[in-house]
């Protein structure tokens, strides 16, 4: 699978916080998801152990959910720790796991913010505008904005609001459970985002693809 739009990660984090800038403009967040269809749907995640990362990205059916492909890369890591640039870190080796794709997934789910980022341009917005593809961002801790506390239900919602903007949704998977930080990574909206990641969560607070992504992308013993 090739990327559309590809660009050099050998920056400052200057560098870095201009082109997201840039690139921020062309970033689609109000075009509702077809869920009807769906067929395949990516789980996207990175492990990162002593500078050293391996990206998984693993495709499965929907809304069955069984696992069809898993796409593998590792790569070091050279761009610094860096809040709100964690693209710039995982980007290079996520674009040596999408390449190695076989199946072109109608959405992916990365493990990390969409567009509910200080500058509007989380990781699934980033590398969403990259591939071209419907990408929503899963994220289990808030980067930025406030929100009101989730009713306890499961499909509970409350905004995620930051300076008067409406960037995400709190989402709560269970009963009980911390609630998930769900925002349109690019081609896609708030509102089917978050339906989709209920879709994927049939049973844990994770959805099913970032869980398969996961696994995949902690099996690997870091470089020495």
């Amino acid at each position: 699978m090739l990327l559309d739009r590809r660009h050099s990660w050998t920056l400052t984090p200057q560098e870095a916080i201009a082109l997201q800038q840039q690139l921020r403009r062309d970033i689609v967040v109000d075009r509702p998801l077809d869920l009807a269809a769906i067929r395949l749907v990516a789980g996207v995640d990175v492990s990162v152990k002593e500078k050293h990362a391996q990206a998984a990205v693993v495709v499965l059916t929907f809304p069955k959910l069984d696992i069809v492909e898993t796409a593998l890369a590792q790569a070091p890591v050279a761009f610094p720790y860096v809040p709100g640039l964690l693209t710039f870190r995982e980007g290079p080796v996520l674009e040596e796991a999408f390449a190695k794709l076989a199946h072109v997934p109608d959405v992916f789910i990365f493990d990390g913010i969409g567009y509910a980022h200080p500058r509007r341009i989380g990781l699934a917005c980033h590398m969403g505008l990259l591939l071209g593809r419907p990408s929503v961002g899963c994220g289990k801790t808030r980067l930025c904005g406030e929100h009101e506390p989730v009713p306890t239900r499961r499909g509970a919602t409350k905004p995620l609001i930051d300076k008067g903007e409406t960037i995400g949704v709190a989402l709560r998977r269970q009963s009980g459970v911390a609630p998930l930080f769900i925002s349109p990574g690019h081609l896609a909206d708030i509102e089917t985002s978050a339906k989709l990641i209920l879709r994927c969560a049939p049973r844990y607070r994770l959805p099913e693809p970032i869980r398969a992504a996961h696994r995949a992308a902690g099996s690997f013993e870091a470089a020495g």
